[in-house]
């Protein structure tokens, strides 16, 4: 159990604290995002334009999604034509990408993802990730993502980002000699000075209202838990659960990268898909890390 666990309720009620814990494993966050993000076609052009052209750029095909969740990034580059591997640690929110996976299953993209070789839907844990799917990896992928501030679901149980960089290596691991790694985290740092969460999201469209509730834990003088209320509209009805992030600090991550990427040729580092000389003070972080070549 987490130091956090300890004096302030994390999760809601039913879900795990075990490993890598699956916080929408009652089902209920999972359907509620599900409603919220709503088309998987709702990807904010800002964002589509952003991811696209960094892949293509550097001439990607073959992509780990790492946090596919209910598999809007997967479907979207799908779509782009690239070829991806999904993976989530949650299967409440893979069941989704697997039942949009059938409904397009005649379709030629769809039709291999989940049943191609090249092309997978599988739960897997971060902490064993290269293990879990070294028989996938034929040389390493063109690039790993991790986006959607989804990393920071992963707490820091131990007081040291132990299991983080231990994550974080795997996925280094899975990235080929001159791939690209792309993770991002929202903008704690602010967060953590106002005590306030930004409700519009840059990663997609919804046409329900959204407010977050913002609480700061702080362990020992430290920052070690930020928790967002979400309370979503759906028309009739106000939905409500509870998420928790570990806090990451910009300049930490930054060094936490650097480290494990010893030699990388590239390390960007956006705000909110822009560079960050030309936003003060954005909603996300986003890094694009490349690989050295061996």
């Amino acid at each position: 159990m987490s130091q956090a666990d300890t004096v302030f309720q994390s999760r809601s009620d039913g879900i795990s604290a075990e490993g890598v814990r699956d916080q929408y494993a009652d089902g209920k966050a999972a359907k509620v995002w599900e409603v919220f993000i709503g088309d998987k076609k709702s990807r904010t052009e800002n964002y589509r334009n952003f991811l696209v052209e960094k892949l293509r750029q550097n001439g990607v095909r073959r992509i780990l999604d790492v946090a596919c969740g209910t598999g809007v990034d997967s479907i979207m580059l799908l779509e782009e034509g690239f070829e991806v591997v999904s993976i989530d640690a949650s299967d409440k929110m893979l069941k989704y990408a697997l039942k949009e996976r059938w409904n397009r299953r005649k379709e030629p993209s769809f039709d291999k993802w989940g049943e191609h070789s090249d092309s997978v839907i599988e739960e897997a844990n971060w902490l064993t990730l290269y293990d879990d799917i070294k028989h996938l990896l034929k040389g390493g992928f063109d690039a790993v993502m991790c986006l959607g501030n989804s990393f920071a679901h992963l707490l820091d149980n131990f007081g040291d980002q132990r299991e983080q960089i231990q994550a974080i290596r795997n996925f280094e691991k899975c990235v080929k000699p001159g791939g690209l790694l792309l993770i991002d985290h929202r903008n704690y740092d602010n967060i953590m000075d106002t005590g306030a969460t930004p409700a519009k999201c840059i990663y997609y469209n919804s046409s329900h209202t959204t407010d977050i509730k913002t609480s700061v834990l702080y362990v020992a003088s430290k920052p070690a838990l930020v928790t967002l209320d979400y309370q979503i509209s759906t028309g009739s009805d106000v939905s409500e659960f509870r998420l928790s992030y570990y806090p990451h600090k910009l300049r930490v991550f930054e060094e936490i990268l650097q480290t494990i990427f010893r030699g990388n040729k590239l390390h960007e580092i956006y705000g909110d898909f822009k560079p960050l000389s030309g936003v003060s003070n954005p909603a996300f972080y986003i890094h694009v890390v490349k690989k050295a070549s061996s």
